[in-house]
């Protein structure tokens, strides 16, 4: 797309903030519409792939996510009850390497905000966008709410999440399911003893109880070592829990990882955990007349992969390169990008598809054939190079497609 042109970024998460930063490298003249009265990160903490480190290396954001994030070079998972080793990735069976960094995605957003502040590119707040019309010339007027029009765009980004109100304008746009099960989330000060601080550590009880202790690093350079802490659980059943009250959760969390105590020590009230709710949902074409979709828009799945921020960021990405190489068509552009991030996106939306029952259901089954699988087969080779491979999200080489160089070690 041709320098000058406008584009209107909806959403000012990840997704969103380095959507902008990608059009703003192009010349485009660029304004984020978020729908809160400021702009601020919602969720706790997540593993950010190496995939997910090389844009941030190519937006030069690498070094200031590294100093706040938690090196990971492990995922492990036992039976609370045997002891049976359920989860097994290591980032050393990469073939060239490479580490996890768990970050609160406070320090995500920061990072992010930070750069397009000093960009200079506009954040407009109190923007509920909800619909898209297009005018006769071919630009698009964003529709809040209220029934009032923003000034009209050449292109819109939509980075508003799984729940976006514009995806039934996309070419393809899917259809989605609510998964059953979700999880309670808190970010908690971290403790050291018992638990590994260069891993993701979690304790299962069959499929139906999993629960995660994840170091996610600082929110702030001069701030306290923080933990991510999750519960999964159905959503429905969470009235019933807190009806229960905290110290009976408390005990049930306790009777499956009594190492977990200072974690809970930290719970004083139900407030201090936030519920989260999955859905999967895949556009099989993530763009439509003059509106590309980054992120949860275009696709949503259980976070059992990890991959939800660190594909957005891919989308980034691919949209920054469609639009380059197609400036003067933005159809072609629109097209370009869906190519550039079919395969990756539905690989991994089937893998997370696949994956999530024998982590996440009420199936006994799945659990016994997931440990007979991890416990034996996933050990011997080539089982621990493929595992990795996945967890990095680095299958079909995104990186590499995307013409992004590998970013410094964590």
């Amino acid at each position: 797309m041709a320098a000058g042109k406008s584009i209107a970024v909806c959403g000012a998460g990840p997704a969103g903030l380095a959507t902008a930063l990608y059009m703003r490298r192009l010349g485009l003249d660029v304004t984020i519409l978020e729908r809160f009265d400021e702009p601020r990160p919602v969720g706790s903490g997540l593993i950010l792939q190496p995939t997910g480190q090389a844009v941030l290396h190519d937006l030069g954001l690498f070094d200031a996510i590294r100093a706040l994030g938690a090196p990971i070079d492990r995922l492990h998972g036992s039976d609370s009850r045997s002891g049976r080793v359920v989860l097994d990735v290591r980032y050393d069976s990469l073939p060239k390497g490479g580490r996890g960094l768990g970050i609160h995605r406070a320090a995500l957003f920061g990072v992010l905000h930070d750069e397009v502040l000093r960009a200079g590119i506009p954040i407009r707040t109190s923007q509920d966008i909800r619909q898209v019309r297009q005018a006769a010339d071919g630009k698009r007027y964003l529709v809040r709410a209220d029934g009032t029009e923003c000034e009209q765009f050449d292109l819109v980004v939509d980075c508003l999440g799984a729940s976006s109100p514009l995806k039934p304008l996309s070419h393809g746009p899917g259809k989605g399911k609510s998964l059953p099960f979700g999880a309670i989330w808190g970010t908690l000060p971290w403790h050291g003893d018992g638990f590994d601080e260069a891993a993701l550590t979690q304790r299962y009880r069959r499929a139906s109880v999993m629960i995660g202790v994840l170091p996610i690093g600082r929110a702030a350079p001069d701030g306290p070592k923080r933990a991510a802490f999750f519960w999964s659980l159905k959503p429905d059943d969470y009235v019933a829990v807190q009806r229960d009250g905290l110290e009976s959760w408390k005990q049930t969390v306790l009777g499956h990882w009594p190492e977990a105590q200072p974690y809970l020590d930290a719970v004083d009230d139900f407030s201090v955990l936030t519920l989260a709710r999955y859905a999967h949902h895949t556009m099989s074409k993530p763009v439509g007349d003059g509106i590309a979709y980054v992120g949860d828009s275009a696709h949503s799945a259980s976070p059992q992969l990890g991959q939800g921020a660190n594909m957005a960021l891919l989308d980034a990405r691919a949209l920054y390169l469609a639009l380059r190489d197609h400036p003067e068509d933005s159809t072609k552009a629109l097209n370009h990008y869906a190519r550039l991030r079919r395969g990756h996106v539905r690989l991994y939306q089937a893998l997370s598809a696949a994956f999530t029952p024998f982590y996440q259901s009420d199936s006994r089954a799945l659990p016994l054939i997931r440990d007979v699988f991890v416990s034996v087969l996933a050990r011997i080779p080539p089982a621990p190079q493929i595992l990795a491979a996945l967890v990095s999200g680095s299958l079909l080489s995104p990186v590499r497609r995307l013409e992004l160089e590998k970013p410094p070690r964590v």
